[in-house]
């Protein structure tokens, strides 16, 4: 489906409905991506907002020869997450339950998810901002790994055999068992 999509992309770099086929396909992985990298909802929408927007201005600069539409949107991504913690006077809205739903079981979920997600994130604050961009390339995005090896230079076996390794960590961290 990428290959399409660059294909698209080159023969038809202002058509409307190429850019909706790409945001439809990648305005999940890039939302997911940022969910990982800052933490909260709120700000993971703006920056999402904020990459798809950049690709849009910048749809002309695209170069199949370059990469992938995929990579290309990841890059973007990730300069905005950079801009955005380089921001010395971001307001952090923590009011992470303003957007819930009303009913009572779905609040009750909502907010355990979201306990569980900090707690997997605080975790994963510790790690080394590389190791912090491969979790949300692997879980937030959901890449595989020869795609995060070609978005960050490391190898497909050493993503795989790093990723391992911090999931495990993670699990003890949380206190999980880990299942074989």
């Amino acid at each position: 489906m990428t290959s399409l999509l660059n294909t698209l992309l080159r023969s038809h770099a202002s058509d409307d409905k190429t850019w909706r086929a790409i945001y439809d396909q990648y305005l999940p992985r890039v939302f997911h991506f940022m969910c990982y990298k800052v933490g909260h909802v709120q700000i993971a929408e703006d920056l999402t907002a904020t990459t798809f927007e950049k690709a849009w201005r910048n749809k002309s600069h695209f170069k199949k020869s370059m990469g992938t539409v995929q990579s290309w949107l990841f890059g973007i991504a990730r300069h905005v997450v950079a801009d955005h913690f380089r921001k010395p006077d971001r307001e952090e809205d923590n009011d992470a339950l303003t957007k819930l739903n009303s009913s009572p079981s779905l609040v009750e979920d909502k907010v355990q998810k979201k306990q569980e997600f900090e707690e997997v994130f605080q975790i994963v604050s510790t790690f080394k901002v590389e190791h912090q961009e491969l979790i949300a390339l692997k879980y937030g995005a959901g890449l595989n790994n020869r795609e995060i090896a070609s978005l960050t230079g490391f190898s497909e076996t050493n993503v795989g055999t790093i990723l391992s390794r911090l999931v495990n960590k993670i699990r003890k961290e949380l206190g999980v068992e880990h299942e074989r």
